[in-house]
């Protein structure tokens, strides 16, 4: 398994195949494949699709279409059972977090997301991500769960995205009406061509089809990330990964994603402010690998945000040794900067994160 974090998402016809309550008998394999990741060391995160499906015969509903209210009460009262579906497959614990495309457009939310994602993984937990539909509007959603996975895997800088339906990868044609069409087991750009393939859901709880997973391929992988489209149906398809084999479509990232994220940070985003740093903390960011602590900061200049991008200075040569995304704003940072990590909470009365610039959001210059 040539991968150290990944995000797998699960389709609705997965959870619930019948499209009326939750199924294990999917689920089942799908958790035996993750805890098979969790013994090789690896780290996953689940972003499962079917609260909908899940709540749908416990809410009244007149069409086969339900109305967004109804979707929502279904949303509701269907995520706990999802939940309690997954939970009863793992000894470790799972955790929730439920989204919308506005949590991260939001740069403090965007943010939080992360320091979240990190601790919980941190920690051996799983999380478990979905949209929030019961509040979401059309003007909030992700639209369907292949392009939340793709956000998802941005944001916790995931390394590789499996895409889990009931079909087996990309085809030429629609093996559907088509006899002869044949899948392609390697895609390497995503031209107009291989949108054209792309066909459409039957699904009544389904929001997605071929078109939204080739969406999310190439959002994962124009940032670095190695994305598989898999039918979550085959058990066997597991094994095979866990071979190091391809059993469906592969779509093969531009760059590594480290070099994709240095790339990005480097000269992408615009510096808002300046930290410059005692030579204990120069030391630490530059040749050791180390996250900035708010003891090794002399001084900030600029006003900023939490969340953007800062120029990481030494106060002694005057020189940029490094820049990265601060976890405080200016004015919070003002306050704590040349203290001790344990004197945050005291300071600002919440410590939302015990480092000032997390190493993983950080390039040397």
């Amino acid at each position: 398994m040539n991968f150290n974090r990944i995000v797998i998402k699960v389709g609705s016809a997965l959870i619930s195949p019948d499209e009326n309550g939750c199924s294990g008998i999917h689920v089942q394999a799908i958790a035996h494949f993750i805890i098979k990741c969790h013994q090789a060391s690896k780290e996953v995160i689940l972003v499962s699709s079917g609260s909908v499906a899940a709540g749908r015969q416990l809410i009244k509903h007149g069409s086969p279409v339900p109305s967004i209210p109804t979707k929502q009460a279904m949303a509701s009262v269907g995520q706990m059972k999802m939940m309690a579906n997954w939970q009863r497959f793992f000894d470790v614990p799972c955790s929730q977090l439920l989204i919308t495309h506005d949590d991260l457009k939001d740069r403090q939310r965007y943010i939080n997301i992360k320091n979240t994602l990190r601790t919980l993984l941190a920690n051996g937990i799983i999380p478990i991500v979905n949209e929030n539909d019961t509040v979401a509007t059309e003007e909030l959603k992700v639209g369907d769960n292949d392009n939340l996975a793709a956000l998802v895997a941005l944001v916790s800088e995931a390394d590789c995205l499996f895409i889990l339906s009931d079909i087996d990868g990309v085809y030429n044609k629609d093996p559907r009406s088509s006899n002869d069409a044949e899948m392609i087991h390697e895609i390497s750009e995503i031209t107009d061509e291989i949108y054209a393939m792309a066909g459409t859901t039957n699904s009544l709880i389904a929001t997605g089809g071929m078109k939204t997973k080739i969406q999310a391929a190439q959002k994962a992988v124009e940032n670095g990330i190695e994305t598989y489209i898999l039918n979550g149906t085959n058990d066997q398809a597991f094994e095979k990964i866990i071979a190091g084999e391809n059993p469906g479509t592969h779509f093969l990232a531009n760059q590594e994603v480290s070099k994709a994220k240095k790339h990005w940070l480097k000269h992408t985003l615009k510096s808002h402010g300046q930290l410059l740093l005692d030579s204990g903390a120069v030391n630490a960011v530059k040749n050791n690998g180390a996250s900035l602590l708010p003891s090794g900061i002399l001084s900030i200049a600029g006003e900023f945000l939490a969340g953007e991008s800062l120029d990481i200075i030494d106060a002694e040569t005057k020189t940029i040794v490094a820049k990265g995304i601060c976890q405080y704003n200016h004015q919070d940072l003002f306050r704590i900067k040349g203290e001790k990590t344990d004197r945050i909470q005291s300071i600002l009365g919440c410590c939302p994160s015990k480092v000032i610039v997390h190493r993983d959001d950080m390039v040397i210059m």
